[in-house]
């Protein structure tokens, strides 16, 4: 059975209930999100359907636009104010049954009060939400996403084995401390992003070699001295006790090697 249910009301931001269950779905598999329009095959008796999922569903998330209040029909009431609204009659059963229910506010939509609510499902207005803004909408349902992992941490798991991850849990893998050979612990980073256009050492993950980017002066970063080369030479000469001499320009150019007394060896230019 579903572990999120998404309640709605076709005639307020039914196409966002939609865009929410394909995110979520993505994310936590099609069987975990539970949408009415999705989710009933052709021939189910959908009272029974709707009532069973809303019932073993750990969390519901209502979807409310700018007009899911608004009085509808020549009788001047609210649709809530129905005891047979079936968005109405969902949210009250998620309610009694002890379900996490979170009002997703969608565009200009205004927080709930609970005096705009029958008595039935008052409690909605004391439920903590979250807004869904079209503008933002990858933000926001990433968002929803972390949040949903952290209320049903046993979700974990299917989102990596579908090949996606909470933004949290990406914050926290992204670094490992790795011990190195003297058995110090070293940071090591899976994923790195960066601009390089140049440098000198290594950049694999691991934070223990030397990177230098685009410097603006002579680079040392050897333990010996740091020469000047003639004019005719590409540029400042970097030297480490024993090791070879390189030639660094504006560190777009090459790395050329030469002789003690700062000429090019044969085969290069």
């Amino acid at each position: 059975m579903p572990q999120i249910f998404v309640n709605y009301r076709t005639d307020d931001e039914e196409a966002t209930a939609t865009l929410v269950d394909r995110e979520l779905s993505r994310v936590f598999g099609n069987e975990n999100v539970f949408r009415a329009s999705k989710s009933i095959g052709p021939g189910s008796r959908f009272p029974q359907e709707l009532l069973t999922a809303v019932r073993r569903s750990s969390v519901l998330l209502a979807v409310i636009g700018p007009r899911w209040l608004e009085v509808g029909g020549s009788d001047g009431r609210s649709p809530l104010e129905d005891e047979s609204d079936w968005t109405r009659r969902e949210i009250q059963e998620a309610l009694e049954t002890g379900a996490i229910v979170i009002p997703l506010l969608v565009g200009g939509a205004k927080r709930l009060r609970s005096e705009d609510l029958p008595a039935e499902i008052r409690d909605l207005a004391d439920c903590q939400y979250r807004r869904l803004n079209h503008r933002n909408a990858d933000a926001d349902l990433m968002r929803l996403a972390d949040d949903l992992v952290k209320l049903l941490p046993e979700l974990a798991d299917t989102t990596r084995s579908n090949g996606c991850q909470s933004s949290s849990a990406m914050s926290d893998d992204n670094l490992a401390a790795e011990p190195d050979e003297s058995g110090e612990a070293r940071v090591r980073a899976r994923v790195i992003k960066h601009r390089q256009r140049g440098g000198i050492g290594n950049l694999n993950g691991d934070f223990s070699g030397t990177f230098v980017s685009e410097p603006q002066g002579p680079v040392h970063t050897g333990s010996g001295h740091l020469y000047q080369a003639r004019e005719q030479h590409l540029g400042p000469r970097i030297s480490s006790d024993g090791g070879a001499v390189n030639y660094v320009a504006d560190n777009h150019g090459e790395v050329q090697q030469g002789d003690r007394n700062g000429r090019p060896q044969d085969g290069q230019r």
